[in-house]
């Protein structure tokens, strides 16, 4: 049987100094139907803040402006312009782009539970429910520590 602690992808050199600094950085996740509560989050941000949003869209028309701290990433995913699982042959479905981003994102930057991560996810149920799967079941992070809609009754705050 494999441990948990060698399930874990190596640290990156960025994650580590950010945790020696005691940064609290931010992942925010959300889709087409949850744009007005991410633009209500990222409004209460403080300037200063860093991190990531990935915003899963059905086409680049969805595309647009928003505003954000100037040290936080803002990564449009275009649905159309990507595919399924690997070897299938089909179209990406909803929640798959984001799940992909946001769990490869948590791998490499998020070093432990402590880290200081405050993790935000917006977008629809199927997406949101993978995403903190990965990030209880993978990264060892509390499920209490995940903000996400009260609605998907996913045992997140």
């Amino acid at each position: 049987m494999v441990s948990s602690a060698s399930v874990h992808a190596p640290i990156s050199a960025v994650a580590r100094r950010r945790a020696r600094r005691g940064l609290v950085q931010h992942l925010v996740t959300a889709d087409e139907t949850s744009l007005v509560e991410l633009q209500a989050l990222l409004a209460t941000l403080p300037m200063c803040a860093t991190g990531r949003v990935f915003i899963e869209v059905p086409d680049a028309s969805w595309v647009g402006p928003l505003p954000v701290p100037g040290r936080m990433i803002v990564t449009w995913l275009d649905r159309s312009a990507r595919s399924g699982m690997p070897g299938s042959g089909r179209a990406c479905g909803r929640g798959t782009a984001l799940t992909r981003a946001a769990t490869a994102w948590a791998d490499e930057m998020m070093c432990a539970d402590g880290d200081g991560t405050e993790v935000h996810l917006l977008g629809g149920y199927l997406g949101t429910a993978q995403i903190v799967d990965h990030l209880v079941e993978r990264r060892g992070r509390a499920a209490a520590s995940v903000h996400a809609p009260a609605r998907y009754g996913l045992g997140t705050c």
